[in-house]
């Protein structure tokens, strides 16, 4: 079976894309807090949750990888188509637009069976299928979400790794994020190289778009090493 390992980066839409009442609508808790300095906290805080949401953020970039033989590509938009090129086995592939790496993305996945992913079943693959929909795009793999308790076809490590949750969010197997998790088991760890999801609006904002693809493949490279010690060491247990 064809597995994809995929991670995808977003970035908050600019203040332009939105009337005033969906501005409104975003932020009307904050004109309820009396506190000056609460309220820029959670303005800040409203702000920066922007990039989570599928119909305030955009795709900037996904990475994929196959699983087994470790070939893939990095779809990213940028301004310069240039800024693609080969990167070993992986493609860098520079998109004039969002509308275009989705269509690309999806052109590649409907060749997999099955798909691997770190929190992509609570994140990544809603967040693609709204986009998706939004820019009707069509969507080759309509069955991500599927059955929770099952590996196939989408093995949700952060599902895995807490045992479904088991624990609850205090308990022995509670969820840690990816860069925990990899450096519990060995595993370079994304964020070891000075990039985070949380520096993704700014590095759109100063162009510095392959560094985003750069960053998410190796989001992508540490799942991969992450799903080979689940498969070889937890998988299976009940």
């Amino acid at each position: 079976m064809a597995r994809l390992v995929f991670d995808i980066e977003t970035s908050a839409q600019s203040r332009d894309q939105f009337d005033d009442a969906q501005w409104e609508y975003l932020f009307r808790e904050v004109a309820k807090i009396a506190d000056p300095a609460d309220q820029e906290a959670r303005r800040a805080e409203i702000t920066q949750q922007l990039n989570l949401w599928p119909l305030t953020a955009l795709v900037v970039c996904i990475a994929m990888l196959n699983a087994d033989t470790g070939r893939g590509q990095v779809l990213f938009v940028a301004d310069d188509p240039e800024e693609g090129g080969e990167g070993g086995p992986v493609e860098f592939v520079a998109c004039a637009d969002e509308f275009e790496l989705l269509t690309a993305f999806w052109d590649v996945a409907r060749h997999y069976d099955e798909v691997v992913t770190f929190n992509g079943r609570g994140f990544d693959v809603p967040f693609l299928y709204l986009r998706s929909a939004i820019l009707n795009v069509p969507i080759t793999k309509k069955n991500w979400l599927g059955y929770r308790f099952a590996t196939e076809p989408h093995c949700d490590l952060a599902e895995q790794l807490t045992f479904y949750g088991v624990s609850g969010r205090e308990g022995a197997a509670r969820r840690f994020n990816l860069d925990f998790y990899c450096k519990a088991f060995g595993i370079d760890s994304p964020k070891s190289h000075g990039v985070t999801g949380m520096d993704v609006n700014q590095l759109m904002a100063e162009g510095r778009h392959r560094e985003i693809a750069e960053y998410c493949l190796r989001d992508v490279r540490a799942t991969v090493e992450l799903y080979r010690i689940w498969r070889e060491r937890l998988a299976g247990i009940k």
